[in-house]
């Protein structure tokens, strides 16, 4: 029996089902298996009558299962929803060391310390040479000269980009003109939301020259979370720069010849971009209005689109440093490797046995060289012996050759 379609109408997932709410919920869901048996007492009819007693059964099984389910979804939330709030203390020292906020916990002070004078003496250097060889530069450019050298390298660069494309389903998605934007992220995270059920994501920029928004968000309606079936994706409306949009890109045509207009043609087309990730493909109102094929391509487009969102989610911000570093590719790439050096051991030992075999037929031609000088000695000497300058037939020998 299919349990397709149906809906638990699960309450706030971040607190756990009251005995009210779970009767409630165990009572709709047997209403609803109620409807769907049914629906197919043509088939339990056609039963014989001890078969039809022990269907009956197993379906008191399946309600039973069915109530225990339900509480397992209660407290599944409920336990999502507390280690969802026990995370967050970590997030928030991530966000701080790889924007530079804070520095990282742990470090020995020593070290710390260390590199910190060292900084002040260079900045102190500085401020002493550049009056000296520079008299006329202002005082302040000099202190923010310091400044810069005191604080360089902030936080960790790069550091949501480079995990990103460590990851294979990310990095498809990420262009070479992508990166100069996705080097301003700061951070990633997401929420569960409950109506309608589903989870946003948000990804918080520092200012830059590509666009105005400091937060993008990508929203995902599911129908079904455990299957999980999705029902929409909504993204944010990216506010470009002029000229900076790296969704489309400006093609210019020569006009025709003899065309009046002497200006080359512009116009703009859609290009591959991660941040088309933020314009999902989107669902008709009306089912009728797509064919067949269009349907077939619109679902892979949002399976594909939906792998993408919960990758992010369940991959790069619970583990954003294991794929900075690495540590979180799969190990499948090192095997690939171990195989193509394997592949090159054997490529080798072909090429050796390769090198002995033209070594023997170098032998073989030797031999077959000395028997054909032979041969020639033999014959010079026949022709010689006939005399009158007459050359006679050739022994059978000399015709093989």
């Amino acid at each position: 029996m299919s349990n397709e379609g149906i809906n638990f109408n699960m309450p706030d997932l971040g607190d756990a089902l009251n005995e009210e709410a779970r009767a409630g919920l165990v009572n709709a869901l047997k209403n609803k298996l109620q409807n769907l048996a049914g629906e197919h007492t043509d088939m339990l009819e056609s039963l014989s009558p001890n078969v039809r007693k022990r269907v009956e059964v197993l379906r008191d099984i399946q309600s039973q299962h069915d109530e225990l389910e339900a509480k397992f979804f209660e407290e599944r939330a409920a336990l999502e929803a507390k280690y969802q709030k026990l995370y967050q203390p970590f997030y928030a020292k991530r966000y701080d060391i790889v924007n530079g906020v804070g520095e990282a916990e742990g470090t020995p002070n020593e070290v710390a310390m260390d590199q910190g004078e060292d900084k002040a003496d260079e900045g102190m250097v500085l401020l002493i040479l550049v009056p000296i060889f520079s008299p006329s530069a202002p005082f302040f450019l000099c202190a923010r000269i310091f400044m810069q050298l005191l604080y360089a390298e902030k936080g960790v660069p790069d550091f949501w980009l480079t995990a990103m494309k460590n990851n294979e389903v990310l990095s498809d998605e990420i262009t070479e003109r992508d990166e100069g934007a996705l080097k301003y992220l700061k951070d990633i995270k997401w929420y569960r939301i409950v109506e309608p059920k589903g989870f946003k994501l948000e990804f918080y920029f520092d200012t830059n020259p590509y666009f105005k928004n400091t937060v993008l968000t990508k929203t995902y309606h599911m129908i079904d979370e455990d299957e999980p079936i999705l029902e929409k994706a909504i993204g944010t409306e990216i506010e470009w720069y002029p000229g900076k949009c790296l969704t489309q890109k400006l093609l210019k045509k020569k006009p025709k010849k003899g065309s009046k207009n002497a200006k080359p043609i512009t116009k703009t087309e859609d290009c591959e971009s991660f941040f088309n990730f933020f314009n999902p493909p989107q669902v008709p109102d009306d089912d009728e209005d797509i064919d067949e094929d269009t349907a077939e391509e619109l679902q892979n487009q949002m399976e594909q689109d939906y792998d993408i969102g919960s990758t992010i989610r369940d991959k790069i911000i619970s583990h954003a440093v294991s794929w900075f570093t690495g540590e979180a590719i799969p190990g499948d790439e090192l095997e690939i490797e171990d195989d193509d050096d394997d592949e090159g051991d054997e490529d080798d030992e072909e090429e050796e046995e390769e090198e002995e075999d033209d070594e023997d037929d170098d032998d073989d031609d030797d031999e077959e060289r000395k028997t054909k000088k032979k041969s020639l000695s033999a014959e010079k000497k026949i022709v010689r012996a006939q005399g009158d300058g007459q050359q006679g037939e050739r022994p059978p020998e000399c015709k093989q050759q």
